[in-house]
C-alpha cells in the first residue's frame, strides 16, 4: 500500500488531520490502535477555543457543533465562599468559549471520514513506524490477522502519550519536560442539568471543584483527590456529599445530583517533547505535549497543532514548498509553551497543596482577590483562556 500521509492515530488530532487533508486533495490513512467503539467511548473535555472551532468549519464538520454546542462568555471563580465572575467576551474584544464535548466532535470527524469512503484501520496490532529519518517512511502493522506494509512521503504521529511515534524516536534526538502534580481530578458524568450557565472553578481549603457540562442536560463534575485514591472508594452519594462542601450556598441549593454514568479519575501533568519534527514524522497533540485540564487547553492545543501541520503538508503538496514543515516545530511549540505556562499557572492557583499549609492557601486567596479586582489581571485570564492567537506564516 501507498499513501502520501501516513496517520497514526484516529483521535481527534488524527481525524481533523485527515480530513484536512482530504479536502485539500492529499491522500492519507489513518491507522489506530483500539477500536472504533472504543475511541468513541473516551471521556474527554469538550471547551473548544474559536482557533478550534474556525479549524472545525474549515474541515466542513461544524454543523452540529454549530447546532448543539453551547457558547459561553463567560466562567466563575469561587473562594473564599464567593462566586467572581470573569467576562471572556469583554475582556478580549467578543471572543468566546464553546461547550462540546470532544468524543461529539470524534463522531464527527468519524462520520465525515466513512462518508467519503476514506481508509481507517482500526484495532490495528503491532504498529511500528520505519525510515521516518530517511526519504522512504513506512508503517508497518497487522490488521485482522493480515500483515501490511504502507508506504509514505510523511509520517504523522497523533498517537497519544503513550503512542509507538514519540517511543520510536531515538533518545538522543528528543528532550522532554515534564511536571507531575500530586493529586488527580475525580470525574462524574451525569444525566443532570447544569448547577450553572456558566463553568465554576472553585479554589477551597478542601481542594479544587469544576462544575462543567456537556448540554443543558448533561454535566460534568472534578473534585481534587490524591493520586493515591481510587474510583471504587467513592459512591455517588459521597461524590455529591464532597461537592456540595466545595460549592456555595446559591450553588447548592441548584445542584441536581443524580446516577452517574461515568466515574473515574485523571491523573495531572505538565509535559512537552522537543522537537516535533523528526525527519519526515511529525508528532502533534498528546503525543508532543500533555497539560492539565485546568486550562482546557489539551483539545486546543492538538487543534493549532493539526493547523500549523496541515498547512505545511498543503503547501509541500501545492507549491512544492518545504517552509511549513521546516518551520512547523518552531510555531507549534510556541504556541503550546504559552498555553502550558497559563495551565500551569491556572492550577497553582486553583487547587489545594497541602505541603503548603495555611499560608499557601492565603496568598492563593490574595491572588484571587488581586485576579478579580485588577482589570488588566482579569484581561491576562480571559486572554489566555479563550486562546492565543496562532502564530502567522
Amino acid at each position: 500500500m501507498r499513501t502520501q500521509v501516513a496517520i497514526i492515530g484516529a483521535g481527534p488530532s488524527g481525524l481533523l488531520l485527515g480530513q484536512l487533508l482530504y479536502k485539500a486533495g492529499i491522500d492519507n490513512i489513518i491507522i489506530e490502535r483500539q477500536s472504533g467503539e472504543y475511541v468513541l467511548g473516551r471521556i474527554r473535555a469538550g471547551i473548544l477555543e474559536q482557533v478550534t472551532m474556525d479549524l472545525v468549519d474549515q474541515a466542513g464538520v461544524g454543523q452540529r457543533m454549530h447546532e448543539e454546542g453551547l457558547v459561553h462568555e463567560g466562567i466563575e471563580l469561587l473562594f473564599g465562599g464567593q462566586r467572581h465572575r470573569i467576562d471572556l467576551s469583554a475582556l478580549t474584544d467578543g471572543k468566546k468559549v464553546m461547550v462540546y464535548g470532544q468524543t461529539e466532535l470524534t463522531r464527527d470527524l468519524m462520520q465525515a471520514r466513512q462518508d467519503a469512503g476514506l481508509t481507517t484501520y482500526y484495532s490495528a496490532a503491532n504498529v511500528r513506524v520505519h525510515g521516518f529519518d530517511g526519504q522512504t517512511p513506512s508503517v508497518t502493522f497487522e490488521h485482522e490477522g493480515q500483515s501490511h506494509t504502507l508506504e509514505c512521503d510523511f509520517i504523522a504521529g497523533c498517537d497519544g502519550f503513550h503512542g509507538v511515534c514519540r517511543a520510536s524516536v531515538p533518545q538522543g534526538a528528543i528532550t522532554e519536560y515534564e511536571k507531575v502534580y500530586p493529586f488527580g481530578w475525580l470525574g462524574l458524568l451525569s444525566d443532570t442539568p447544569p448547577v450553572s450557565d456558566e463553568l465554576i472553578y472553585a479554589n477551597t481549603p478542601r481542594g479544587f471543584a469544576l462544575c462543567s457540562q456537556r448540554s443543558l442536560t448533561r454535566s460534568r463534575y472534578y473534585l481534587q483527590v490524591p493520586l493515591s485514591d481510587k474510583v471504587e472508594n467513592w459512591s455517588d452519594d459521597a461524590f455529591w456529599a464532597e461537592l456540595r462542601k466545595r460549592l456555595d450556598g446559591e450553588a447548592n441549593e441548584r445542584l441536581v445530583t443524580g446516577a452517574s454514568l461515568e466515574k473515574s479519575i485523571a491523573p495531572l501533568r505538565s509535559f512537552v517533547a522537543e522537537p516535533l519534527r523528526f525527519g519526515r514524522m511529525f508528532l502533534a497533540g498528546d503525543a508532543g505535549h500533555i497539560v492539565p485540564p485546568t486550562g482546557a487547553k489539551g483539545l486546543n492545543l492538538a487543534a493549532s497543532d493539526v493547523a500549523y501541520l496541515s498547512q505545511g503538508f498543503i503547501e509541500y503538496y501545492s507549491e512544492k514548498s518545504q517552509a511549513g514543515l521546516d518551520h512547523y516545530s518552531q510555531r507549534a511549540l510556541a504556541r503550546i509553551w504559552k498555553a502550558e505556562r497559563f495551565s500551569w499557572w491556572f492550577t497553582s492557583m486553583m487547587h489545594h497543596f497541602p505541603e503548603e499549609g495555611a499560608f499557601g492557601q492565603r496568598m492563593q486567596e490574595a491572588e484571587l482577590a488581586y485576579l478579580v479586582q485588577s482589570h488588566a489581571a482579569s484581561t491576562a485570564l480571559a486572554e489566555n483562556y479563550v486562546g492565543l492567537p496562532m502564530q502567522a506564516r
